[in-house]
């Protein structure tokens, strides 16, 4: 197998949560006959990946909004979710979320920042053209702009995204092989946009962030024995068309019965044993970033509110 010679192999035993007609999902495949197919995936890849200019044009724009929240208030403004792992689409937004020690904002920071770009959108000198401000008034409240015709979502306080792209770095890492966890993500994002239109939470579809957690899913069934992210996009859907939706959900620990929500009780698939060193090692680091989370929200909720940066810099 090469790049993961070493890692244990699928041995044929079904993973808990399919349907009880569904066929063998494990079984082993010709990583040979993939090779040339996955070379015309890579060229597919190196057309939607995130390219230099694209990146430059993202950070500029970030760096710009960033500079109009800091206007509004103290605080510091950081960018999370796909931009920053690499793993957009030519359509996708930026994600920007501001901390501040000032607990009193929660409530008003919104149309602080809601003014602050309405009226940049009047500005004819303003370096980015700005506009189609909205505020998004939910459980986690969103203004949302185009900025140069990018989509840009600033929310407060969100540490959990910020956590989320820390754990999704960590897992490429340890998945290695040429960041195969973000190239197979690219890919299968791609075939949930762009093919069967799935994709986009804000339309009530499927969000980013599930859809991350069905492919590290895959990824820990058959624990990391891809050829490349064409075999990752075969695998994701010849196993969830195989799953059985309505009475289990879909989380990284194994298939929830959805019966027990919200006294959540998993079910480990049955061919995940100790011997598998990358389900071994997801599941750490969810347990790890779980309790980091909680505790920088104690940290950020007491009195002394540190810089979350040199927070994050540390525990890396």
């Amino acid at each position: 197998m090469g790049a993961h010679e070493g890692w244990a192999q699928p041995s044929g035993l079904q993973p808990n949560g399919l349907l009880p007609n569904a066929g063998l999902v494990t079984q082993v495949i010709d990583s040979g006959r993939w090779l040339k197919a996955e070379d015309r995936t890579a060229e597919l890849i190196a057309c939607i990946k995130p390219s230099p200019p694209s990146e430059a044009r993202r950070n500029a724009v970030a760096d710009y909004v960033q500079c109009l929240i800091r206007r509004c208030f103290p605080c510091q403004v950081f960018t999370f979710g796909s931009v920053p792992l690499k793993t957009y689409l030519p359509d996708g937004d930026i994600d920007l979320t501001a901390f501040s020690n000032n607990q009193n904002l929660k409530d008003t920071w919104a149309n602080h920042v809601r003014d602050m770009l309405e009226s940049e959108e009047k500005n004819e000198n303003a370096e980015f053209h700005v506009k189609e401000v909205q505020y998004i008034h939910a459980e986690v409240k969103i203004i949302k702009c185009l900025v140069e015709n990018i989509v840009v979502d600033i929310s407060f306080n969100q540490l959990g995204g910020l956590c989320t792209l820390c754990f999704l770095e960590e897992v490429d890492h340890l998945i290695n092989q040429n960041h195969l966890l973000k190239r197979s993500i690219i890919l299968i994002k791609a075939w949930c946009y762009y093919e069967s239109r799935i994709l986009g939470a804000h339309h009530g579809l499927i969000s980013t962030y599930a859809l991350e957690t069905l492919v590290l899913y895959i990824f820990r069934v058959f624990n990391n024995s891809f050829s490349g992210p064409l075999e990752v996009l075969y695998r994701f859907l010849e196993f969830f068309s195989n799953f059985d939706w309505d009475n289990f959900c879909v989380s990284l620990w194994g298939p929830v019965p959805i019966t027990s929500l919200p006294d959540v009780t998993q079910n480990l698939p049955e061919m995940i044993v100790e011997s598998y060193y990358l389900a071994n090692r997801l599941l750490m680091l969810v347990a790890q970033y779980t309790l980091f989370s909680l505790l920088v929200k104690k940290v950020r909720d007491s009195i002394l509110f540190p810089n979350i940066s040199m927070l994050l810099i540390r525990y890396a």
